[in-house]
């Protein structure tokens, strides 16, 4: 029965040990062990292996209770994340609203959508996504920072182009194959550490997929209006282009 010995990092390196395993243990045995070995402020608290990627320090995959620690090709010398799975997480809403809310890092996107949404009021989870907060920078070239200090969502819409030059930047931003929105979305099968976000970041909530005006419930006050914000700045920003007699109605409206 071969023998590896791994090290074991705690709180983003600030504490390394050293532990020894057998390659045909399962995850879920490696992990009895490290709990004894290790210290940990809350015993009670669920743990949960991670292997870096060697391209890149800040993604990795989650080791699976089931699987062998051969199956991951781990050699010895090898380092281990030792995470707690609940983590809080920065989330901001389009209206600019800032939640903290404590996920299941574990879990994929999809499946911590539903307890995301459930904390926020949001019925239908399915059709909201997670996507990186972009900050747009000011004339003065400041990333919203006046902004930030008044209380403001931090978020600042750029200054309208000129046609020409927007219709060349549209054709750009679309051919990075990503969604009719130009949103790069987190990947919904995958955990949020997986796809190497730093949880000291903000993720920003949209709604992500938009099956049918059936499924916006005129009785959910939460849903109308996130969808209202999402609606009115896709329209302000030149996302969905209209007409100039849509767009004064669209106007009056937003003023209304």
């Amino acid at each position: 029965m071969p023998s590896i010995s791994l090290k074991i990092v705690q709180d983003e390196g600030a504490v390394t040990r050293k532990v020894k395993f057998h390659t045909d243990w399962t995850v879920k045995e490696a992990l009895k062990v490290v709990k004894d070995k290790v210290i940990v402020p809350n015993k009670g608290q669920e743990y949960a292996l991670f292997l870096r990627s060697a391209d890149d320090n800040l993604s990795g995959v989650w080791l699976e209770d089931d699987r062998t620690l051969g199956y991951y090709m781990i050699k010895d010398g090898d380092s281990l994340d030792y995470i707690c799975r609940t983590k809080n997480l920065r989330i901001r809403l389009l209206d600019g609203t800032l939640k903290t809310l404590p996920v299941d890092e574990v879990k994929t996107v999809g499946e911590a959508m539903m307890d995301i949404c459930a904390r926020i009021g949001i019925k239908n989870y399915d059709e909201y996504g997670l996507c990186k907060e972009e900050v747009e920078e000011t004339e003065d070239g400041k990333e919203g920072k006046e902004n930030k200090e008044q209380g403001g969502s931090g978020l600042t819409l750029k200054r309208a182009k000129p046609a020409k030059e927007r219709d060349v930047v549209l054709e750009q931003m679309s051919k990075r194959l990503k969604t009719d929105d130009n949103v790069e979305w987190l990947d919904q099968h995958r955990s949020i550490r997986e796809q190497g976000f730093d949880f000291k970041e903000t993720l920003l909530l949209k709604r992500r997929l938009f099956y049918s005006d059936r499924n916006v419930d005129s009785r959910d006050p939460v849903q109308l209006h996130l969808l209202y914000v999402q609606t009115r700045d896709a329209i302000l920003q030149g996302r969905h282009p209209v007409t100039e007699q849509q767009g004064t109605c669209t106007q009056r409206l937003l003023l209304n």
